[in-house]
């Protein structure tokens, strides 16, 4: 399998539509069409589901790709291999053809877990299920932040559960089923065609569309979701950051000052700022390259890697994609070297729940020696 060229024929796509995805806040429906076309949806799935069996480096390195030429795609395609990777996890019952359906591009999936009640603390929702009878649940959950809102066809939702007091419950839910509605819209400084609106899911589910026993839903976010979720995230940061300091150095390389004969990237103090940029990036990469590498064979420092790479990405996006304004100047404010909406589509991770911040804490716990989540 060669993913490059997979991938390829998507960015072509993903390029030719990232402007007015971005000018005009719409979903890039024609890069996901192609990566539903290319077989990329079901990158990380089994062979025998349809899938490609690539590895968390192929993820890192596809999602990188496509982050450098369209945050917003970017995206809406982690949290599809998010789910998809849950819902391999822990299989509906009542869905025995969903993984299969994720992985050919038949179904576009997303996650649904963050909270107004509880914001970014996304591992902890406030709507509660009941129980309507013996294998129904009965719950009204509103959720904020639902990328890919109203275009994906699968959502996986959590509720507290109603048989395990204080424990979590996921659900598979599909996009047609009575209850499930987009109840706003998204209107970003960044990722703006990512469709990241609240939703509402008012609704009676049997237990054959639950993800795994009653009460299993904080392993499966703790020990699937945020693995594959750090990691898509902080490629799709360090993705945007390497296309700033691409832009950045072309625009330094050929841009003169005529009166000194002289291009930007001839000044010290413009040279020293993007080499900076560059061993940031590199230090970042590396560390992204040895959390996926943990994370396909697991060992005792995983859990290191889970917490730190999203937030060490975060940052140094932050950084670069802000030096890049700033080698460049006044050019940089203008749409044409794309620098702009790279520095904003950057802004994005670091907030994203579980923000940098949140990850430092638990990091910082976890070298301690003390409860992550205690």
């Amino acid at each position: 399998m060669n993913v490059d060229s997979l991938l390829q024929p998507v960015l072509t796509t993903a390029t030719e539509h990232a402007p007015t995805v971005d000018t005009d806040g719409r979903f890039p429906e024609e890069a996901v069409a192609a990566l539903a076309a290319s077989g990329l949806l079901g990158l990380t799935l089994p062979e025998p589901d349809g899938g490609l069996g690539a590895s968390p480096e192929e993820f890192v390195h596809v999602t990188a790709e496509l982050a450098g030429v369209c945050g917003s795609t970017a995206m809406v395609y982690l949290m599809h291999i998010s789910g998809a990777m849950t819902v391999l996890a822990a299989p509906p019952p009542g869905m025995p053809d969903l993984t299969g359906d994720l992985a050919t591009g038949r179904a576009l999936a997303t996650l649904a877990f963050s909270e107004p009640g509880s914001r970014s603390h996304f591992w902890a929702p406030i709507s509660q299920a009941k129980r309507n009878g013996g294998q129904e649940a009965r719950f009204t959950a509103d959720k904020s932040w639902v990328t890919s809102a109203g275009h994906a066809q699968m959502y996986i939702t959590s509720v507290l559960s109603a048989d395990e007091p204080g424990t979590v419950d996921l659900y598979a839910i599909e996009a047609d089923a009575p209850g499930v509605a987009v109840t706003g819209s998204f209107h970003g400084l960044g990722l703006r065609g990512n469709a990241s609106a609240p939703m509402r899911f008012d609704m009676t589910v049997p237990d054959t569309l639950r993800l795994g026993a009653s009460g299993s839903g904080l392993t499966l976010m703790t020990e699937t979701v945020m693995p594959w979720f750090n990691l898509g995230n902080a490629a799709v940061s360090l993705g945007v950051a390497r296309a700033a300091l691409n832009a950045a150095v072309r625009h330094t390389s050929g841009a003169t000052l005529q009166h000194l004969g002289q291009t930007l990237a001839e000044l010290p103090t413009i040279r020293a700022r993007l080499a900076r940029m560059s061993l940031q990036l590199e230090a970042a990469h590396a560390y992204l390259r040895a959390a996926a590498a943990s994370i396909a064979a697991p060992d005792e420092q995983t859990p290191l890697y889970v917490l730190g790479v999203k937030a060490l990405a975060n940052d140094t996006a932050l950084t670069v994609t802000d030096d890049a304004m700033r080698v460049c100047g006044g050019a940089a404010f203008s749409q044409h070297l794309a620098i702009e909406r790279f520095f904003r589509d950057a802004r994005a991770g670091h907030v994203m729940a579980p923000t940098a911040d949140v990850l430092y804490d638990f990091y910082g716990k976890a070298i301690t020696g003390q409860p992550v989540f205690g």
